[in-house]
C-alpha cells in the first residue's frame, strides 16, 4: 500500500472515529499508531509515540501554557473582572449602552490577564448580566454583548489559543502575543461602537440608569486610577515580552505570581481553598491539553511520514489554484468545523495539514494565525456548539430561568457579522496583524 493511500485511509479513519463519538485524544492516538505501524512497524510506532511525548513537553514553549493558565485561574477568582467592569462602567456613564460597552472593554482588559475565553464569558456573565438585567437591558442584547466580548481573551495576550498555535506550528509565541493586540482592541472598539449606535437608535434596548447621572468627572478619574492593578499586570507582561526583558515563560511566571499577590491584597484569594481550586483547575486544564497536543503531534508526524501535507501543497501549486481561493476554502472549513467542535480540537485536527500548505503558498504565518484566531472567536459564539455561549448560559441560567442558549445565540448573531467584517479588514490590511511583531523583532 503506497503512502498516499495510507494517509487517506488515516484521515478517513480519524473522521469515522470522531463521527462515532470517540474522544479526540483516543481518535488521534488510534489513527496515529495504526498508520505509523503500516509504514514503520509496531515497535517503531511506539518508539515514535514516546519520542513525541518527550519532545512536545520538553520544549520551552510548552512551559508557557501551565503558567498562563494558572494566571488566568487566579484572575478569574481574584475579583479582577468585577473591578474592570465597575471602573469602565463609571468611565462610560451616561453613554448609551454603557454597561454593554463596559462588558466589551472590561472583557478586553480582563483578557490581558486571563487567557481563557470561556472563563471570561462565565465570569462576566455573573458580574455584568445581573447589572444589565436590573437596569432593564434587553436580554438578548445583554447576553450577546457578554458572550461576544468574552471571545477577546483568545486574541488579547496572554492567549491560551496562541500558545497552542505556537506548539502546533513552531511560530514564536511572543510574536503571536504581540500580533493579537491591535486586532483585539480593534474588535472591542467596533463592538462598542455598534452597541452605542444600537442603543442610540433604540434606547429601550439599553436604558440609562438613574445612578449614572450622579457620576462626576472626579469619579471617572478615580475609576481610571483604580484600574492600575490590571493595567500593571497586563501591560507589564506585554511590555516585558516586547522589550525582551521577559521571555514568554518568564512573563507567565511573573504574571501568575503578580495575579496571586494582587488577588490576596484585595481579599479574594486569601482563602487557601480558593487558591487550591485555582491550582487544581489549571492543572486539570493543562493535563487535558497535554493529551490533545501530544496525540495531535503524533498524528501530525504520521502525516509527515506519508508526505501528505507536502504533496498537497505541491499539487495545489501544480494545479495553479489561486492562493486566495485556497485561503477562502481554509476559512470556510474552520468556520464550519468551529460550529461543531471545540476550538482546540479544530486546530489540532487541521493545522498539521493546513499550515504547511499555507506556508508553501506564501502566506505570512503570523497573519495566518490571526485570521485563525478570528475564526476561533466566531466559533465560540456560533450555534450549535459555541462554547462561550454555553458557558454564559450555564453561568447565568441557574439564577435566571429566562436565560436560554437560544436567547444567547440570538444576541450573538450581530456580533458574528461584525467579527466577519473584522476578518475582511484584516484580510485587506495585513499590517494590522504584523506591525507589532515586526517592530518587536526590529527592536531586538
Amino acid at each position: 500500500m503506497d503512502f498516499t493511500t495510507i494517509s487517506v485511509c488515516g484521515m478517513l479513519g480519524l473522521l469515522a472515529l470522531l463521527v462515532l463519538g470517540v474522544p479526540l485524544v483516543a481518535a488521534f492516538l488510534i489513527t496515529g499508531i495504526l498508520g505509523t505501524t503500516a509504514i514503520l512497524g509496531f515497535d517503531a510506532a511506539l518508539s515514535l509515540l514516546g519520542e513525541t511525548l518527550y519532545t512536545t513537553i520538553a520544549t520551552p514553549t510548552f512551559t508557557v501554557l501551565p503558567l498562563f493558565m494558572l494566571m488566568g485561574s487566579f484572575a478569574a477568582r481574584g475579583g479582577f473582572a468585577k473591578q474592570a467592569f465597575d471602573c469602565i462602567h463609571i468611565m462610560f456613564a451616561l453613554v448609551p449602552a454603557s454597561l454593554a460597552i463596559a462588558s466589551s472593554f472590561g472583557s478586553a482588559a480582563f483578557g490581558s490577564i486571563c487567557g481563557s475565553s470561556m472563563a471570561t464569558a462565565s465570569v462576566f456573565g455573573k458580574v455584568a448580566y445581573p447589572a444589565m438585567s436590573s437596569r432593564g437591558y434587553d436580554k438578548a442584547f445583554a447576553l450577546g454583548s457578554i458572550a461576544s466580548a468574552g471571545t477577546f481573551a483568545c486574541m488579547i495576550p496572554p492567549s491560551g489559543m496562541f500558545i497552542l498555535f505556537s506548539l502546533f506550528t513552531g511560530v514564536s509565541v511572543a510574536q503571536l502575543f504581540m500580533a493579537g493586540i491591535i486586532p483585539g482592541v480593534l474588535t472591542a472598539c467596533i463592538f462598542s461602537l455598534f452597541m452605542y449606535l444600537r442603543a442610540k437608535v433604540t434606547p429601550t434596548l439599553a436604558p440609562i440608569s438613574e445612578d449614572e447621572y450622579q457620576v462626576t468627572i472626579l469619579d471617572r478619574v478615580k475609576a481610571l486610577i483604580a484600574m492600575w492593578p490590571i493595567m500593571l499586570l497586563g501591560g507589564g507582561v506585554i511590555v516585558g515580552m516586547y522589550t525582551g526583558f521577559f521571555t514568554a515563560t518568564e512573563a507567565g511566571g511573573v504574571g501568575a505570581l503578580g495575579t496571586l499577590v494582587f488577588g490576596i491584597a484585595n481579599g479574594k484569594l486569601r482563602n487557601w481553598e480558593t487558591i487550591k481550586a485555582s491550582l487544581r483547575e489549571s492543572a486539570n486544564g493543562t493535563a487535558m491539553l497535554v493529551f490533545i497536543i501530544v496525540t495531535a503531534m503524533f498524528f501530525s508526524r504520521f502525516l509527515t511520514l506519508t508526505q501528505l501535507p507536502m504533496d498537497l501543497a505541491e499539487a495545489l501549486k501544480t494545479w495553479n489554484i489561486a492562493p486566495l481561493a485556497v485561503l477562502l476554502a481554509i476559512i470556510a472549513l474552520w468556520f464550519l468545523l468551529g460550529m461543531f467542535m471545540a476550538q482546540a480540537a479544530v486546530f489540532a485536527l487541521t493545522l498539521p495539514i493546513l499550515f504547511p500548505v499555507a506556508m508553501e503558498l506564501g502566506f505570512n504565518p503570523i497573519w495566518f494565525c490571526i485570521i485563525a484566531m478570528m475564526l476561533n472567536e466566531i466559533a465560540g459564539i456560533s450555534p450549535p456548539v459555541g462554547l462561550n455561549a454555553f458557558a454564559l448560559a450555564g453561568a447565568v441560567g441557574a439564577d435566571d430561568k429566562d436565560v436560554t442558549i437560544e436567547r444567547v445565540y440570538k444576541g450573538c448573531i450581530p456580533f458574528i457579522l461584525i467579527d466577519l467584517l473584522v476578518v475582511v479588514i484584516l484580510f485587506f490590511f495585513p499590517d494590522i496583524s504584523t506591525f507589532l511583531p515586526t517592530m518587536m523583532v526590529a527592536a531586538h
